[in-house]
């Protein structure tokens, strides 16, 4: 195995980050939550606070309103990834405002082939490993296409918003997988992320 990055925090939405309805619904990121631990089942994932308390992610299965796909139950993404948005679009996408649960710092960019089959994890507190299978790129919306742009209630030329959706694909935006380990997982920033050599 081959270390990409450590795991820089780990953070759920407990609710819909895309408010309103269509034609006017808008990208706030303002419901996510940072935690101190990211709990990691077949179901989803769960955050942990700093006082213990339980959050359950919006697209855990067991959510109440759940948006659960079953290939998006956990969702990752590169500070690398976040640098070059930030060139691009400006300082207000800050590292973590697409919403994914675990972000890696990591110097290079990634596309989907350069991870592989699976992400390995490795707990600093115990050494214990856990895989991410069935990665899949999170394909960018519309909504946070005009959160980057900062152009939220005006409405984005075409072209702009073509090349716009161009520049956040192939998992620029990030990425999902599935977690199928039999037993919970207790991640944490700090932890170290791998690929498998190829």
């Amino acid at each position: 195995m081959h270390q990409i990055g450590r795991v820089k925090q780990v953070q759920v939405q407990p609710t819909r980050v895309k408010q309103g309805k269509k034609p006017h619904r808008f990208y706030d990121p303002s419901p996510l939550l940072v935690t101190a631990k990211l709990l990691l089942t077949r179901e989803g994932v769960i955050g942990l606070t700093a006082e213990n308390e339980q959050v359950v992610d919006v697209h855990n299965a067991a959510h109440p309103d759940s948006r659960n796909t079953g290939m998006n139950g956990v969702s990752f993404g590169f500070t690398s990834h976040y640098r070059a948005m930030r060139a691009r679009f400006g300082r207000h996408v800050i590292d973590g405002c697409a919403g994914e649960n675990i972000l890696i710092e990591a110097e290079e960019e990634f596309a989907l082939e350069a991870l592989g089959r699976r992400l390995t994890l490795q707990s600093q507190e115990n050494g214990m490993l856990a895989s991410l299978d069935s990665l899949a790129v999170a394909a960018p919306c519309v909504e946070f296409s005009h959160f980057v742009l900062d152009d939220v209630l005006i409405p984005m030329p075409a072209e702009i918003l073509r090349e716009t959706l161009i520049f956040l694909d192939h998992g620029r935006r990030g990425f999902y997988a599935t977690f199928t380990n039999e037993e919970p997982f207790l991640l944490q920033a700090g932890d170290k992320v791998f690929v498998e050599e190829s």
